[in-house]
């Protein structure tokens, strides 16, 4: 069965090199994927045979939606200047790229500050950095789950973060993607998350549908391919259900177990 047959896409994030190759190999829609190193400083590469303008051309013309994830490296929430002025150079560098091949958002982790720092001030960086960023296309802030100093993995880390950002010239450009694995990891119940995080966001732009491989509240990020986790299928399904936005897994393995994963949720659906 197609991804078409829901009123929502549901994808997977691939290798770059030829991003609708991936998304036709796995009969979906919408595929993510990183520009470049996830770890490296050195900016965004486009890999795509036919270059930025042909990933673009391409995608639209198999109707196919692309995101991109920045670096994990990015930090722009931090006190650290050595950390947060290259982090947000790379934000903006990923951000025009993204929007050269026509990608639908940048999905970013929030960052953290050092233990000894206010969290205060972490909110106010994100308030700077969306300020200093020409936001092309949707940024989209990702939940996190490890670190007592993330500014976002518990709710009201979120909150003070999203109340910054709101303060922003250019926040009507920033988004929000749960991820399922990390609200788990970092002590978010799944029971509610959905309704807790539009409490606080008002919106939920995509999905990282993932199950997770720890414990609750363990702040360890180790995804597992839906139902070989430790999150209870029901509330799973039920929060890629209530938030009513595109999915993406990031799940182990390549097509093969991606669509298997697909048909384990779509079945639940």
């Amino acid at each position: 069965m197609s991804s078409t047959s829901f009123s929502w896409g549901i994808g997977a994030h691939v290798d770059q090199t030829d991003p609708i190759a991936e998304a036709k190999a796995r009969e979906t829609s919408l595929v993510q994927f990183f520009l470049g190193d996830p770890q490296g400083y050195k900016g965004p590469e486009i890999r795509y045979a036919g270059g930025a303008a042909g990933l673009k051309a391409d995608a639209e013309a198999a109707g196919i939606d692309l995101y991109v994830h920045a670096p994990y490296i990015v930090n722009v929430a931090t006190t650290n200047n050595r950390i947060r002025i290259p982090s947000r150079k790379l934000l903006q560098q990923h951000l025009d790229a993204a929007a050269e091949i026509g990608a639908k958002g940048l999905i970013v982790h929030g960052g953290h500050v050092n233990a000894e720092d206010d969290p205060a001030k972490g909110f106010d960086n994100w308030r700077k950095a969306v300020e200093a960023t020409d936001l092309k296309i949707p940024l989209l802030l990702e939940n996190t789950a490890g670190g007592d100093n993330a500014m976002a993995r518990q709710l009201d880390r979120i909150a003070g973060t999203w109340a910054a950002i709101q303060q922003a010239e250019g926040a009507e450009n920033v988004g929000f993607c749960l991820d399922t694995c990390h609200a788990w990891a970092g002590g978010i119940k799944l029971t509610d998350a959905v309704e807790q995080l539009h409490a606080i966001t008002g919106r939920i732009d995509l999905v990282h549908a993932n199950d997770s491989r720890d414990a609750f509240d363990s702040g360890a990020d180790r995804h597992a391919n839906f139902g070989n986790g430790q999150l209870d299928a029901d509330e799973f399904v039920g929060v890629v259900r209530d938030a009513g936005a595109p999915v993406i897994c990031e799940t182990p393995g390549g097509a093969a177990e991606h669509s298997d994963d697909f048909a384990w949720l779509r079945a639940r659906l």
